[in-house]
């Protein structure tokens, strides 16, 4: 049980965030204690189905991109969404980088980015 706060009166994924937060918890910390929290991956789980379903994710994408927000499947589906159009060379590499950033090491497709970047204006 929370100090503070009993665990059943917790109802949303942010509100166990920010418990855990204001607790000190940051970064992979933070990220440790919420994947043994039972509640809030019965709440990710819970969420992560329905939109799946709702926004036919592959199988591929729910183990590749973390998709724990409503917000990080609004961008996988506009993602999804402009790939089926006739995009340009530099938009379809750009919608390449903004699915990275849903990954749980987004960091490293950036630097990876960046690093071409440098090669090319160095």
């Amino acid at each position: 049980m929370r100090k503070g706060r009993r665990l059943h009166e917790m109802k949303t994924m942010q509100e166990i965030e920010d418990f855990y937060v204001n607790q000190g918890y940051r970064e992979d910390k933070l990220r440790e204690i919420l994947s043994k929290d039972k509640e809030y991956q019965k709440i990710l789980n819970e969420r992560k189905n329905k939109l799946t379903n709702k926004l036919k994710v592959t199988d591929k994408e729910r183990k590749e991109y973390v998709l724990s927000t409503d917000s990080d499947f609004d961008i996988l589906a506009k993602c999804k969404e402009l790939e089926k159009k006739n995009l340009s060379i530099e938009h379809r590499e750009i919608i390449k980088l903004i699915k990275t950033q849903l990954e749980d090491d987004w960091r490293k497709p950036l630097t990876d980015y960046l690093n071409k970047l440098m090669k090319i204006y160095t």
